[in-house]
């Protein structure tokens, strides 16, 4: 279930931090959370799908490690992101 090249690019241009970004941590934090979301609705959908389950427990830790880097890093942007994205801490 990956996302659709369109949603990636709006997703990329809306927490770049310059022009040719695409891999900084604010990026990946955000593309982590959309396949989230995605993921989320699917599981509530099918219940039993234990693997696409593992596959979300596997972004979410992926994320929260992200976020505890630039939590470390730079606070500011940590605090603007998680408000940005609606992640709760």
């Amino acid at each position: 279930m990956a996302l659709a090249v369109e949603a990636k690019k709006e997703i990329v241009a809306a927490h770049a931090r310059h022009k040719k970004d695409v891999g900084s941590t604010e990026v990946q934090v955000a593309l982590l959370s959309a396949r989230i979301s995605q993921l989320t609705q699917h599981i509530q959908t099918h219940k039993k799908d234990h693997s696409s389950r593992r596959g979300l427990l596997l972004l979410v830790a992926q994320r929260r490690k992200l976020l505890d880097y630039l939590k470390g890093r730079q606070p500011q942007q940590y605090q603007a992101l998680i408000a940005k994205l609606g992640i709760r801490k």
